[in-house]
């Protein structure tokens, strides 16, 4: 037992939680935890700085992705595609509620896969509907739970755009931690988690949230008028763009150079003028250069957690308390998962810190592929919808809370947790006892 609490593993697992959920920046309780780990590790400064530094590499593509897809994104909405669907979206519901549920949870999985965007949209497109939410008494906290469900489920089950880099990490992550698997090979396995999430968003809209809510209505600022709202040359160029960008990721197995493509495309044909570049580059970096940079921190974190040599202790000392049997061993993972997640905000940033310790684990309880495959991708997404720091809930509050009418805890955070997370739960550990 004191082994297990001198681990510096352990210490520097509950150490980062701690410093999360005391509002520290992620970054710097990545770093300083890092630093206190490899210490306790009996790892010198200078070496674990060292260390620290030359395992961010191990996530380069995963930032440069995430780099490239900002400035995608920011160029999509210069182009205004947004408002003007929104628009189109307001002529077409009238008076059925939940075709714009659906609707709006089918942009958020296109978001993620077909037209890389990530969470840019929201604040564009859901405003301009708010006020006929409010006549159809829609209850937000349902469309929170569709969109929600959108831009998680679909890195999870579907391997392009996200779900590219998603399933990539926790293969690269597998392979690196002594578990060989294809990139390909992944979502073959999780499929499943996105079948309890799709259970989960059913629940949340026919049942947990059917019931009308009032609304007062209140004045949004939404600039776009009808003179906007036909499509042009530039809007077809950037969705053209958007195609190629799923083509090449596709083609090429590689996301940075999809993302390339369609930035190519869009400033080649002059969708966007050449003088606005930088500014474009700049809202991407800004948009998606703190995920970005949580990856590189994230795999130096992981990268000092090997060499401490606490994951050997780590194994041997916690295997004889799961008692060899593979659900008390999983729902133990799954726990932990939830814990860091909870903290850090995001599931991409915890799978090579995951992977450190639950690749040997499963290695060492004959745990097959695809279990692991489930373990990781189920630990890793736990408390991502859920997390107030998470951007599956500050996406759709960004959007819903446009009049100050939607609260992010209660409102975002709350229903998400309860409608996902439960369902990852109990998928995995049915999974864990299918694939043996």
């Amino acid at each position: 037992m004191i082994s297990l609490i001198t681990n510096p593993i352990i210490i520097s697992v509950i150490l980062l939680c701690v410093l999360c959920l005391c509002r520290v920046n992620v970054l710097l309780a990545l770093i300083i935890t890092s630093v206190i780990g490899g210490v306790i590790g009996h790892i010198s400064l200078s070496d674990v700085m060292n260390i620290f530094i030359n395992g961010m590499g191990g996530n380069s593509e995963t930032a440069l992705s995430y780099i490239l897809l900002g400035a995608f994104a920011a160029s999509m909405t210069h182009t205004g595609l947004a408002p003007i669907l929104s628009m189109k979206i307001a002529n077409v519901i009238q008076s059925k509620k939940y075709l714009l549920i659906f609707i709006l949870t089918g942009i958020a999985i296109l978001s993620q896969n077909l037209i890389p965007v990530h969470i840019a949209f929201i604040p564009i497109l859901i405003p301009p509907l708010l006020a006929i939410m409010n006549k159809l008494k829609i209850d937000r906290r349902a469309v929170a739970c569709g969109l929600a469900f959108g831009l998680k489920a679909p890195y999870i089950m579907i391997p392009a755009g996200f779900g590219l880099i998603f399933q990539g990490l926790i293969a690269e992550n597998m392979i690196q931690n002594g578990m060989e698997v294809a990139k390909n090979d992944i979502w073959k396995s999780t499929w499943i988690l996105g079948l309890g999430m799709f259970i989960g968003f059913l629940v949340a809209i026919f049942i947990s949230y059917r019931k009308p809510r009032e609304y007062r209505n209140l004045e949004v600022n939404t600039s776009k008028n009808n003179e906007d709202l036909h499509l042009n040359k530039n809007h077809y160029i950037t969705l053209a763009a958007a195609v190629l960008t799923l083509i090449v990721q596709l083609w090429t197995n590689s996301l940075p150079l999809g993302a390339l493509v369609g930035l190519s495309v869009i400033f080649g044909l002059k969708a966007i003028d050449h003088d606005k570049m930088d500014k474009l580059i700049n809202e991407g970096v800004g948009l998606m250069g703190y995920v970005a940079f949580v990856m590189l921190i994230a795999a130096g974190f992981a990268s000092v957690m090997k060499a401490t040599g606490g994951i050997d202790s780590l194994v041997n000392t916690i295997t004889p308390y799961m008692m060899s049997s593979k659900i008390i061993a999983t729902a133990l993972m799954l726990f932990v998962g939830l814990f860091i997640t909870m903290g850090i905000g995001t599931s991409f940033g915890t799978i090579p810190i995951l992977a450190v310790l639950y690749v040997p684990i499963c290695i060492k309880l004959g745990f097959s592929i695809p279990s692991t495959i489930i373990v990781i991708a189920a630990a890793a997404a736990l408390g991502d919808a859920g997390s107030p720091a998470s951007d599956t809930t500050l996406g759709p509050t960004a959007g819903l809370d446009a009049d100050g009418q939607h609260n992010h805890i209660w409102d975002t955070c709350v229903p998400t947790f309860l409608h996902y997370n439960i369902p990852l739960i109990l998928m995995a550990l049915i999974s864990v006892m299918i694939f043996k």
